[in-house]
């Protein structure tokens, strides 16, 4: 079940957030969601992050995808 959260991110984050793509702005909720997935677990950084790579590459967010989504227009 999905639920939605609000996060507190600086103006330009949040104007590049709202002019993405709908695939973009789902593959980064996406990440989000991963992420906050293996913070919320006591494991370390490294091994959270390894798990977040995994598990984005899983479901289909290829670091062509990422790059494009963090490019600073």
């Amino acid at each position: 079940m999905l639920k939605p959260i609000t996060l507190q991110v600086e103006a330009p984050i949040a104007d590049a957030y709202q002019n993405i793509t709908p695939e973009n702005r789902q593959a980064l909720q996406t990440l989000v969601s991963i992420f906050l997935q293996c913070v919320s677990q006591p494991t370390p950084l490294q091994k959270v992050v390894q798990e977040i790579r995994l598990e984005a590459q899983q479901k289909g967010l290829t670091p062509e995808i990422l790059e494009e989504i963090l490019k600073d227009d």
